[in-house]
């Protein structure tokens, strides 16, 4: 008998990608395209740097029966044949998309040195690379973290809570998205890990052996790890989707491209409406979620749901047993409340195991899992971006 089922294409296996092609496994023959075998727990890469977690998984738990996995990369879409180019040579037919490459680390940084001598841990070859790297340094030398978002963060805990010495610089405050509470309690808590921290510094030129900062200030550092920013795969820029300044694929409220209603768009590469959400894990899961509804509804010629989510909160591990967790509002603004500690690295890390398993249940039972709803508030609508946003060449 032939498989009359539609086919659906995956780009890229990370927590969106994976929760999308099991939601829709019943439905349809899903293939996912994902450049490596197993999948990676962005958001345990720099526990894996240093040697505190594998931040990996096995496809085979995690991927539901009868999706496809094929190991490889995406160098080109065509919507015009409704085809994906690899890098092998090969293509594959579609006859939907769920675009979910993800984010990595910000690409060709205009700071000369970063690219030839600075550590990054936005994927796993990188967080791989770092882990070799602080395998040869001894304890006395200095590692240097720029960026003190909460990649940043998470990544200078770990690194001083084995003892090593680590300066943190960032352009601005530590943690700009905490709470006053929140923010304090970090500042506390990387205190007492003896963290030397440098604010409203930024980083003008990275060598071997250390960096310079905007005043001509020059600092030795053994390692350099580079956190200030991520970037988003230009795959749908250069496959002529209109995308926002970063990349990310223009979509609709419903997460489908807005030059491809057979495109649909989820996790960090989607700008709903131009108005991204926050780059997390928190958010990959539920657009995931949504892109796979939206596929399904339109298998089934019915009109898609407008996507409707809402967030929890921000967690940061400082540390195998310090965090600190900032609740926030559905629509992602911080409230006051806010908990450090052991409490707090405990929240965080169930966190962590609740999204793998969520991943894992909606592999065995697909269409079960849920998701917070009621923060999302668009000011633009098609029309607008129609107006304000040209297609890339």
């Amino acid at each position: 008998m032939f498989n009359t089922r539609p086919r659906v294409v995956v780009i890229g296996g990370g927590y969106a990608g994976t929760v999308a092609a099991n939601r829709m496994s019943r439905k349809a023959a899903v293939t996912v395209i994902n450049p490596r075998p197993h999948f990676v727990q962005r958001t345990r890469l720099h526990q894996f740097a240093v040697g505190n977690h594998h931040a990996s998984g096995d496809y085979r738990r995690l991927l539901a029966k009868g999706v496809d996995l094929l190991v490889d990369t995406a160098t080109r879409i065509e919507p015009g044949t409704h085809t994906v180019q690899l890098a092998s040579g090969e293509t594959v037919d579609y006859d939907y998309l769920v675009y979910a490459v993800g984010s990595t680390a910000t690409r060709r940084s205009t700071v000369p040195g970063v690219e030839e001598f600075a550590f990054p841990v936005a994927e796993f070859e990188h967080a791989e690379r770092l882990k070799f790297a602080l395998a040869g340094l001894d304890d006395d030398s200095v590692v240097t973290v720029v960026g003190a978002g909460l990649t940043g963060l998470e990544t200078a805990g770990e690194l001083a809570e084995q003892g090593r010495r680590v300066r943190l610089v960032c352009s601005g405050v530590i943690g700009p998205t905490l709470s006053e509470k929140a923010r304090a309690a970090t500042y506390e808590r990387l205190a007492d890990l003896r963290v030397e921290i440098i604010e409203n510094a930024r980083v003008t030129r990275v060598g071997p052996d250390g960096f310079t900062l905007d005043d001509d200030t020059v600092l030795e550092s053994a390692i350099t790890v580079w956190t200030a920013g991520f970037g988003v795969p230009e795959l749908a820029r250069s496959s002529g989707f209109r995308t926002d300044e970063l990349g990310r694929i223009l979509t609709d409220e419903t997460l489908t491209s807005i030059d491809d209603d057979r495109v649909i768009a989820a996790g960090d590469c989607a700008a709903p409406s131009g108005e991204p959400v926050r780059m997390a894990c928190q958010s990959a899961l539920p657009t995931g979620l949504a892109a796979a509804d939206t596929v399904l509804s339109r298998i089934a010629g019915e009109e898609p749901a407008n996507l409707d989510f809402g967030f929890n909160g921000v967690g940061v591990s400082l540390g195998r047993h310090v965090g600190v967790v900032q609740f926030h509002e559905r629509d992602d603004t911080p409230k006051e409340q806010a908990y450090a500690g052991r409490i707090a690295s405990t929240i965080k890390d169930l966190g962590l195991k609740a999204a793998m398993a969520g991943l894992r249940v909606e592999a065995l039972r697909p269409g079960s899992v849920g998701f917070p709803r009621g923060g999302r508030h668009p000011s633009k609508t098609i029309e607008d971006l129609s107006r304000t946003e040209q297609p890339m060449a």
